[in-house]
């Protein structure tokens, strides 16, 4: 059997025993999975207080099935190693009975290997990856990513982006379909390349017969009426109002296409605002939500304007009048 250059170097790369108790491989990654914002203080530094403040509100929402950490809304190309780790026991140990997805994209092979070995050391669940742009576009070398990793750690779940907005990376519904197929450890496919309804019913038919590949849209939420249309099986994305897509997914297993519709022509309005290029509009929902108490974004990332925040708390008001957001919404109780 052939085995490739860059198989020969990651089979130098020693496995690791799992430290973790937590079985991994079980996980249905179905539901709402919120993608976590990682809070900096003043000087830039990890606010772990915050942080774990963040992680425990989710939970108490009683909307989420999981957490996604390290994404691109956790500027996890800003997160120092160490950081990393901290940020990711951390979470581990503030929710011992909800799973972590950890993202562990990175435009090496071998880079992204060991990131997915320390994830799963320190009790992750599942890991998000997504390939790296290279100067010529080559279907097989992001086929052969995914298949490296699936061998190197055959007992982790692998949580595929497709998020050409922020990778540049297009891959057609022939890559996607045989990377599921063929890669055993893809267990979810974490849709974002536009028109998302149409790649979900693209996609549907050409997945695995033998094994469940869930697909979990993104994007803020933005097409989050059509994606449920489209049969998606539950969302993983920062919109920070997690109830709000629990209840489209509670809407849509009653049968109820007017209720899911109902939700989300009324909430439109505040996924369609923070929905803006970088961190900082999010960040800031965080803070009016009381889970971080500064917005800092990484140098080179900017802060929101104060325009912005003026214009995001008067949507609010507008969307959920009178609502302490501080609490979980009832979403019921802001409906027409």
């Amino acid at each position: 059997q052939f085995i490739s250059p860059a198989m020969r170097v990651l089979a130098r790369l020693a496995p690791r025993r799992p430290l973790a108790a937590r079985a991994t491989g079980t996980v249905p990654l179905t539901g709402v999975w919120p993608i976590m914002a990682t809070p900096f203080d003043r000087s830039e530094r990890v606010d772990l207080e915050a942080w774990q403040k963040s992680l425990a509100f989710m939970r108490s929402t009683g909307a989420v099935s999981g957490v996604t950490i390290l994404g691109v809304l956790g500027e996890s190309n800003r997160v120092l190693d160490r950081e990393r780790e901290m940020l990711i026991r951390s979470a581990v140990e503030i929710l011992p009975d909800v799973p972590v997805c950890v993202g562990t994209s990175h435009p090496g092979t071998v880079a992204t290997v060991d990131l997915t070995r320390m994830a799963q050391e320190l009790g992750a669940a599942a890991v998000m990856v997504t390939p790296s742009k290279e100067p010529t576009p080559n279907p097989g070398k992001i086929f052969e990513y995914y298949a490296l990793l699936a061998r190197t750690c055959p007992d982790m779940p692998i949580v595929l982006q497709d998020h050409p907005a922020s990778t540049g990376v297009h891959m057609s519904m022939a890559v996607l379909a045989k990377i599921c197929r063929e890669v055993p450890t893809i267990k979810c496919v974490k849709l974002e390349s536009v028109p998302t309804p149409t790649r979900i019913r693209q996609l549907k038919p050409l997945l695995p017969e033998d094994r469940e590949v869930t697909i979990l849209t993104g994007l803020g939420a933005l097409y989050g009426f059509f994606d449920v249309a489209a049969e998606n099986d539950g969302f993983m994305t920062g919109f920070a109002f997690p109830e709000v897509l629990h209840a489209m997914n509670l809407a849509r297993a009653a049968g109820d296409l007017d209720k899911v519709f109902a939700i989300y022509r009324h909430f439109l309005p505040l996924m369609v605002f923070e929905q803006q290029p970088g961190t900082a509009t999010r960040k800031e929902l965080y803070k009016l939500r009381g889970l971080i108490p500064h917005t800092v974004v990484r140098h080179p990332g900017s802060d929101a304007p104060a325009s912005v925040v003026a214009d995001l708390e008067d949507i609010v008001a507008r969307v959920l009048p009178g609502a302490d957001i501080t609490k979980p919404i009832v979403v019921d109780d802001y409906l027409p």
